[in-house]
């Protein structure tokens, strides 16, 4: 089984769910998940637990997830 995956998109192909708890690293803005984070608003999963580091910026990062209302409860420092 290959680990290479052509985006972010196929690489979460059947592993994302509503409700789900999601660990996002990155320092502040550097090291995020960019991909992996609009992926998941594309897919529109929902009822999202996320911890992290902070919680991201309008239009950037986990802010997009949070503009979006995907995340039900946001857990950072």
């Amino acid at each position: 089984m290959s680990k290479i995956y052509d985006s972010a998109a196929a690489a979460l192909d059947g592993v994302l769910f509503d409700g789900m708890t999601i660990a996002a690293g990155g320092f502040g803005l550097c090291g995020i998940p960019e991909l992996s984070i609009a992926a998941i608003r594309e897919a529109g999963t929902k009822d999202l637990t996320v911890y992290s580091n902070n919680a991201g910026v309008d239009g950037f990062g986990l802010g997009l997830l949070l503009e979006s209302k995907q995340v039900k409860k946001m857990g950072s420092s």
